[in-house]
C-alpha cells in the first residue's frame, strides 16, 4: 500500500539520525531509504527531514508525524511476532474431523491429552464418517483410515490397523471353522459398511462378496451380532483387540489375513506451517506408533 511506503524508513532515521544507520537496520540500501521517503513526503506534500551533507533531523511537520508513525511500526512488529508466535508455538483453536467410533475411542482421548499438555489450544472436533471438505470447511486436520487413492491434500502416516476374521469358539464349535476363501460360502456372514471382504494369497489381493446374513454400517452393531454368535466378520483391531485378548473372539483364516493398511493425518499444505497443527500431527503419530 502506498500509504505504508516510507513509514519503516522514515522512523529507522528519526532515531538513529542517519540514513546508513537506518539502511543497515532494514536491510535495505540507502539509495531506497532515501527513495522511499523523499515518496512518503511528495504524498504528504511536506519536508519530514532536514538533509545536509553532514546530519539529518526532524522538520516540525517531521517532529510531529514521528510519534504516529512509531505506534504504527510498533503495532506492525506486534502483528509480525503474534503470527511467529503461532508457527512456534501451539495455540489457538484447531478444527478437527474423524470417524465416530476411531475418533471416540482412540482419537479424543490422545487429543485430550493434547490439550492438557498445550493449554492454549482449543478444539472444534466433529465425528462423522462422511468425507468432508477441509478446505470448505475451514478444517485444520482430518483423521482418515484405510486407503486414501490419490488424495489432493496432505497426508501424514500416523499408524496403521490390523482386520480380523472373528467369530466366537461356541459358533465355530457349531459350524466348524472356515479352512479357505471358498468354504466362506457355507458360513453365516455379517457386513458392515464394506460389503467385500479382502484377503491375501500368496502375495496378491483377493476380494471375496459374501452372501450375508446380516449388513449393517456400524462397525458396533456387526461387533455385537458375532459376539451373539450370529455370524463371523472382519473387523478392524480397536474393535476386537480386547474380545481377541480375552478369548470372547477368535481369529480365523489368519494366513490370509489382508495387509494391515493405514491410519493418516490429511490436511491442506499450507496449515502444516502453523504449529499447533504439525505438533498435534507428531503428537498422534508418536502416540499411535507406542499403541501399535
Amino acid at each position: 500500500m502506498k500509504q505504508w511506503q516510507g513509514i519503516s524508513e522514515f522512523v529507522a532515521v528519526a532515531q538513529t539520525s542517519s540514513f546508513t544507520s537506518a539502511a543497515k537496520q532494514l536491510g535495505l540500501s540507502v539509495a531506497q531509504v532515501s527513495r522511499n521517503i523523499a515518496a512518503l513526503e511528495q504524498r504528504l506534500k511536506l519536508p519530514l527531514l532536514y538533509r545536509s551533507t553532514r546530519s539529518v533531523s526532524l522538520t516540525e511537520e517531521g517532529l510531529l508525524y514521528l510519534p504516529h508513525c512509531q505506534l504504527l511500526v510498533a503495532s506492525l512488529n506486534d502483528a509480525d511476532q503474534a503470527i511467529q508466535q503461532r508457527s512456534e508455538k501451539p495455540q489457538g483453536l484447531i478444527r478437527l474431523t474423524a470417524p465416530v467410533f476411531y475418533g471416540e475411542h482412540v482419537i479424543a482421548p490422545l487429543v485430550n491429552d493434547f490439550l492438557n499438555q498445550y493449554p492454549d489450544c482449543r478444539l472444534d472436533f466433529n465425528l462423522t464418517n462422511e468425507t468432508l471438505d477441509l478446505i470448505e470447511g475451514h478444517y485444520d486436520l482430518a483423521i482418515r483410515l484405510g486407503h486414501l487413492g490419490t488424495p489432493r491434500l496432505k497426508a501424514s502416516p500416523l499408524g496403521h490397523r490390523r482386520h480380523f476374521l472373528v467369530g466366537t469358539p461356541a459358533y465355530f464349535a457349531r459350524f466348524g471353522e472356515p479352512t479357505d476363501l471358498a468354504s466362506l460360502a457355507e458360513h453365516r456372514c455379517l457386513t458392515g459398511t464394506l460389503k467385500s471382504w479382502r484377503f491375501q494369497i500368496e502375495g496378491k489381493a483377493k476380494t471375496v462378496q459374501p452372501n450375508a446374513l446380516v449388513h449393517c454400517n456400524s462397525g458396533l452393531a456387526i461387533k455385537d451380532a458375532v459376539c451373539k454368535g450370529l455370524g463371523i466378520a472382519i473387523l478392524p483391531d480397536y474393535y476386537v483387540a480386547e474380545e481377541l485378548e480375552k478369548g470372547i473372539l477368535q481369529e480365523v483364516l489368519t494366513a490370509y489375513r489382508q495387509p494391515d493398511d493405514g491410519i493418516w493425518a490429511l490436511y491442506p499444505e499450507s496449515r502444516h506451517r502453523i504449529a499447533k497443527v504439525r505438533v498435534l500431527i507428531d503428537f498422534l503419530k508418536l502416540k499411535l506408533t507406542d499403541n501399535g
